[in-house]
């Protein structure tokens, strides 16, 4: 189960609209380490000014890569985590997140090449 939805949430869900700020709390509580890594690539991108951060560490246990790979494989997720935080959302194999500035269309559709996948492929990332 990709998410740990509290009762409050469910029932909400059961009569109409959730808001991005229940669905975030969710995601954050259900998804610890994606919700980290997101959040500090963007307080990176925050900091450095850059039109764009990623991550290059694979995830520390198979947990952990389960949760990117839930969060980020969830349009419902990624679309809440990107307006939540004014960023748009790349992933590359089992860990490779980056957060984009909006405005960093070139950076963006650079990184989501053939090409840049290629490129990232290493040996110890075969079973990821």
């Amino acid at each position: 189960m990709s998410l740990t939805v509290p009762n409050d949430l469910l029932d909400q869900a059961k009569t109409g609209d959730v808001d991005d700020a229940a669905f975030l709390a969710c995601v954050r509580d259900s998804l610890p380490y994606a919700w980290s890594l997101i959040s500090d690539l963007v307080r990176q991108r925050t900091e450095t000014g850059a039109l764009f951060a990623d991550n290059h560490t694979p995830p520390p246990s198979e947990e952990a890569r389960g949760e990117l790979l839930r969060c980020l494989a969830s349009d419902a997720m990624r679309g809440a985590l990107e307006r939540h935080f004014g960023v748009r959302l790349a992933f590359q194999n089992c860990h490779r997140v980056a957060v984009f500035d909006p405005t960093a269309t070139k950076e963006l559709a650079d990184f989501v090449t053939p090409r840049a996948q290629i490129l990232n492929q290493k040996p110890e990332l075969v079973d990821c």
